[in-house]
């Protein structure tokens, strides 16, 4: 049971941002930017560090999500997630992002500059200052999104479609446009 009384049904963080519309609004336009804006980093891939980063801080929604955000944009589909929630190292993705998994797990750990050796790593790979940034601003709010969902103790979903159904809304409206984000379960 969450820790506070909501306005709504809705699980995990859907639920606090249809809550508090005046917060609820700026969080999901972060979100909108950070994982479908203009980046060199495609769709797919900047939800799959958004999951990843969940996954190691434990926030079973927000994995959840985003891992069915990211297997619904990624050719491999959720066997490819699952092997990189599970063994980021020997996952088969591209050496690039394989790097920037890295970094964004720096990141999550504690709050220091990355490391030298990450840093060097994603630039071998071809990673570029703007991936490099995206994938640091990515990592960084999702420790928030995720400290927000499980400091309120939001409920999982009832459903077990909903990551699927959640999975087709986003990807096709975008968290701003989508009905998700505007609290409705319609």
């Amino acid at each position: 049971m969450p820790h506070i009384e909501l306005s709504n049904d809705l699980p995990g963080i859907s639920g606090l941002l249809a809550h508090r519309k005046d917060t609820g609004a700026p969080l999901s336009q972060l979100v909108e930017t950070l994982l479908r804006g203009p980046s060199p980093l495609s769709r797919g891939e900047r939800e799959l560090i958004a999951a990843y980063v969940s996954e190691l801080n434990g926030t079973r929604f927000c994995s959840a999500s985003h891992s069915a955000f990211a297997a619904a944009q990624l050719e491999g589909g959720q066997d490819l997630v699952k092997s990189v929630l599970h063994q980021a190292d020997t996952a088969p993705v591209s050496e690039r992002l394989r790097a920037l998994l890295r970094i964004a797990a720096e990141v999550r750990e504690e709050p220091h500059p990355v490391s030298d050796a990450a840093l060097a790593a994603a630039r071998a790979e071809g990673a570029g200052d703007t991936e490099i940034h995206d994938t640091v601003l990515i990592a960084a709010a999702f420790c928030m999104y995720n400290r927000y969902v499980d400091a309120l103790d939001t409920a999982l979903p009832a459903e077990p479609g909903y990551y699927t159904e959640a999975a087709r809304r986003i990807t096709s409206q975008g968290y701003v446009n989508s009905k998700a984000a505007a609290g409705s379960t319609d």
